[in-house]
């Protein structure tokens, strides 16, 4: 498409002299920006810091969308997204999707149960680092029916992320307090429920499923998407002791399907 030059000059005049911005005036600036260069659908916008619980910035999602993109996504599926471990990593830019799932991500349980609901061809992530060991994530999504980013659309998302990169990092500066505030709400939840305060979601659930470090190592691997091969080279063990640790998991938990360890593994999340 032709960059809509009057919709881009109108969007960067919405930024004049603005010294901060709420969420949805920041993400509507973002979006009308982005609107007039590229074509898509939605726009969602997360904030990570660790295994913490993203916080929702800013999205464009109706009611019912909103349940499948932001509501399902922070209550457990976001730890098996491939954005989340990119955004963990630190790694910065713009970075495709299928770039960055593990070799197995579009045959996983993960990808069948949960992320085929959203009916995505493609989605386009701006990954920006800020203070407190935080990432926002701004999202492009394109519907299956609209198709995938041409690479001249791509290229062009590339050559503005600098400018997106320094707008992200003036008016979404001081997010920490709101993680902060997260995990205070949640460890007064854990404490009613008699949880340990200290422990993430994650972690909690390989906890109560007695498994050990190394198992819980290459099962967060299979949820993820990676296969054997994958999951060998980067523990550094070979293709063979995967399959033995996966089998040895499969019996303790009585299991016999990763669709069951799924199912399993979101059930002791909840």
């Amino acid at each position: 498409m032709s960059t809509d030059l009057e919709g881009l000059f109108a969007a960067f005049n919405a930024m004049i002299g603005r010294s901060s911005m709420t969420d949805a005036e920041f993400g509507e600036t973002f979006r009308r920006t982005m609107a007039a260069l590229v074509r898509f659908d939605y726009v969602v916008v997360f904030a990570y810091r660790g295994k913490e619980r993203p916080i929702d910035l800013y999205s464009t999602f109706d009611p019912e969308e909103h349940v499948v993109f932001v509501t399902l996504y922070q209550a457990g599926p976001y730890l098996l997204d491939p954005f989340y471990h990119t955004a963990r990593s630190r790694r910065e830019g713009v970075l495709r999707m299928r770039e960055l799932a593990p070799d197995r991500f579009f045959s996983s349980e993960y990808y069948r149960t949960y992320y085929v609901q959203t009916g995505l061809a493609e989605e386009i992530g701006f990954f920006v680092n800020v203070d407190e060991d935080i990432t926002v994530v701004l999202s492009l999504m394109r519907r299956e029916q609209t198709g995938v980013f041409p690479p001249a659309e791509f290229l062009t998302l590339k050559k503005v992320e600098p400018l997106v990169a320094n707008m992200v990092r003036h008016y979404w500066a001081s997010l920490a307090p709101r993680f902060d505030a997260q995990l205070t709400a949640g460890g007064r939840s854990r404490r009613r429920q008699g949880q340990s305060e200290a422990l993430a979601p994650a972690e909690a659930v390989w906890r109560d499923l007695n498994l050990t470090s190394r198992e819980t190592a290459i099962v967060e691997l299979v949820l993820q998407g990676h296969s054997s091969e994958s999951i060998g080279l980067k523990l550094n063990i070979s293709t063979g002791t995967v399959k033995v640790h996966r089998r040895n998991v499969y019996r303790k938990l009585g299991i016999s399907s990763q669709t069951q360890l799924l199912s399993l593994y979101l059930k002791n999340l909840a």
